[in-house]
């Protein structure tokens, strides 16, 4: 007997507008009885069929849409469509944009909540976060092993977020060779190497691709700061737009490492480029006080917030680092800057950069905005699927 999710009355109304979760205070009761993971029918108060999800007890989000089709088994044969549908709109992408590597599934956005997926070249890397797709996971490695079978697969569900779902982090080869220490694809005319194994994320920020192409038609004959750097891919696109020189700063000399043969790859001239173990927060204001300037600077924080308790903190962080940025630009110059905190609405990023402008006491020209890149689609039923966003800003 299939296990039933009743909702509370009147809490059907975000279902019935196919947004995929459902959240613990919505449920009126369980019929049956279902572990972690497994699939269960979600009803609304009277009884009547809504939608087929993943249970997560231990969550606050208690159930995670599959499919809207009361028909449709949630089998191989499932993830074989889910992931077919996705992958002709990366073909696409990677067509037109010369690509080896994207996100191949976006989660929530691509139908498979709690599940991601990058492709670099011929490796595929999960991240499975919710308890349904951990509960699907045979599954989902057999749909990828009749669709890719000259793909080797590594598990990167070593997030912390699991724990919320009652999960052991995991890592490692679940089929195939062992990716290699750095994994070199290609994009936008770029070489970059990935380090999928330890690196941040999947290994690296697809997301950001078009943003750092972005970076390439503000770089020429520019004096280029590159903040919370990683492995340089704004960097490299900055000496590809021939740049003046950039420095690249980031807390992980493992990272900058990489960086340096990022720039070494493409051939470019490593006397522009400056690698600096730093804290960017510290370095901002000694630059401030040392008077140095710049023509372009790029921000790109790491996520500032990860539950509704941190945003004002976070806002006074956005906002001290921008305001930072632009005392530290000569007239004219560009200011790149992002955050890639979903609770972070980009109504209330673009106040914050106004603010620090205020403080600043600089005035600010919205030029250009930015958000992930299309291989992260958005979801009309999902708008939580947009996180990062970007501007583009001329400081006078």
């Amino acid at each position: 007997m299939t296990v039933r999710l009743i909702l509370a009355k009147g809490r059907e109304k975000s279902l019935l507008r196919r947004h995929p979760w459902v959240f613990s205070g919505a449920v009126a009761r369980m019929e049956g009885k279902a572990s972690a993971g497994e699939t269960v029918d979600i009803c609304d108060s009277q009884g009547k069929w809504l939608a087929r999800g993943a249970l997560s007890p231990q969550s606050q989000i208690r159930a995670r849409v599959w499919s809207w089709q009361q028909d449709e088994s949630i089998d191989i044969d499932f993830f074989v469509r889910r992931l077919q549908a996705a992958q002709q709109l990366r073909d696409w992408l990677a067509q037109r944009d010369d690509l080896n590597s994207y996100r191949l599934i976006a989660g929530e956005s691509d139908g498979l909540p709690g599940i991601t997926i990058d492709r670099f070249n011929d490796f595929l890397v999960l991240q499975l976060l919710s308890a349904g797709a951990e509960y699907q996971r045979a599954a989902l490695i057999t749909a990828l092993q009749r669709l890719y079978p000259q793909c080797a697969i590594y598990d990167r569900s070593d997030v912390s977020v699991r724990k919320k779902e009652g999960l052991e982090m995991t890592q490692g080869v679940v089929l195939g060779a062992a990716p290699p220490d750095l994994q070199p694809i290609t994009e936008h005319g770029m070489q970059l190497l990935v380090d999928i194994k330890t690196g941040h994320k999947t290994g690296y920020y697809l997301d950001q691709r078009d943003s750092r192409l972005a970076t390439r038609r503000y770089a020429a004959g520019c004096r280029v700061l590159n903040c919370f750097s990683y492995t340089g891919g704004f960097a490299v696109s900055a000496l590809m737009g021939n740049c003046e020189h950039v420095i690249s700063v980031d807390t992980s000399q493992a990272a900058l490492d990489v960086a340096r043969q990022n720039v070494e790859l493409n051939g470019l001239d490593v006397s522009k480029a400056e690698f600096l173990r730093d804290d960017v927060f510290k370095l901002l204001r000694r630059y401030r006080d040392e008077n140095k300037k710049f023509d372009l600077i790029v921000m790109d924080p790491p996520k500032f917030v990860e539950n509704k308790n941190q945003l004002m903190g976070a806002c006074r962080g956005y906002k001290d680092i921008n305001m930072l940025a632009m005392q530290l630009l000569n007239p004219g110059g560009m200011l790149l800057t992002f955050s890639c905190s979903g609770l972070m609405a980009t109504d209330l990023f673009q106040k914050i950069i106004a603010d620090a402008a205020l403080d600043a006491q600089r005035e600010v020209q919205f030029i250009e905005q930015f958000r992930q890149a299309a291989d992260h689609p958005v979801s009309a039923s999902y708008p939580e699927g947009l996180y990062l966003k970007g501007f583009a800003c001329r400081v006078m």
